[in-house]
């Protein structure tokens, strides 16, 4: 169990859905925070709900002058939590450049640029506490996730190498997986979802594995599972199961 109180966190993603509702969770808990998200009314908005203490600071991850003047702005922090995504369903036949490129430049390589604002005062103070949000869908290819299954893929790796990095070093790296959750953007599927969750369930189980030493939680548990054992089957197989024609 970490001690919260007085610790300060940059919360990147903060606006709506999973991000708002960790928030409110971690707010509670008494921890300082930074709320960062592209639309200043929203985070101003969840600031004044808020019980403790929080900053806002808006930022667009795409873009390198945002993230650099944020960076000056931002100020010592105990903890990062990476959040902020994009998502639209795509097949690749169905190709959406501006899309798939808004995919991959704000969930994937946004991710490095929040995370060099960080990390050179991580890595001199010798701690800090990394938090990165992938997905069940980066585990393996899926039908229709083009750029948002290979984003999220993308941040699982990175995350997998910044704790071989950094193990031993007094920074902590985690990397949550979580499955569907309601939001505006799964409002935009029109498949079932099986064991969609609402943000503030998510976001306890998100908060209840910063609060581990575990490195890595995937959930919900037995849907994560079909993934987990996807990654073990043979080509001929798996895509059997799970692509789908046309």
């Amino acid at each position: 169990m970490r001690d919260w109180a007085g610790k300060r966190y940059w919360l990147v993603g903060a606006s709506e859905g999973l991000g708002r509702a960790l928030a409110h969770a971690m707010s509670r808990a008494g921890v300082s925070l930074v709320l960062s998200a592209r639309s200043l009314d929203r985070l101003e908005e969840l600031a004044a709900e808020l019980p403790g203490k929080a900053e806002v600071l808006p930022i667009d991850i795409a873009d390198d002058a945002s993230v650099a003047e944020a960076a000056e702005a931002l100020g010592e922090v105990d903890g990062i939590v990476l959040i902020a995504a994009v998502y639209w369903p795509m097949k690749a036949g169905e190709w959406d450049a501006k899309r798939a490129v808004a995919m991959a430049d704000i969930n994937f390589t946004g991710t490095f640029r929040a995370l060099g604002a960080v990390m050179p005062g991580f890595n001199e103070r010798g701690h800090g506490h990394v938090v990165i949000i992938g997905s069940l869908a980066g585990f393996r290819g899926l039908p229709g996730a083009v750029g948002y299954g290979a984003s999220k893929a993308g941040v699982m790796s990175l995350a997998e190498t910044m704790y071989c990095d950094l193990r031993g070093s007094g920074i902590d790296v985690q990397v949550v997986n979580p499955g569907y959750i309601k939001t505006r953007t799964t409002d935009l599927n029109d498949f079932k979802m099986p064991f969609i969750m609402e943000p503030e369930e998510a976001a306890r189980r998100v908060f209840d594995h910063m609060n581990s030493g575990r490195f890595k939680t995937s959930f919900p548990f037995l849907f994560s599972l079909v993934f987990r054992i996807a990654q073990f089957l043979p080509d001929a197989i798996y895509y059997r199961i799970f692509s789908k024609a046309g």
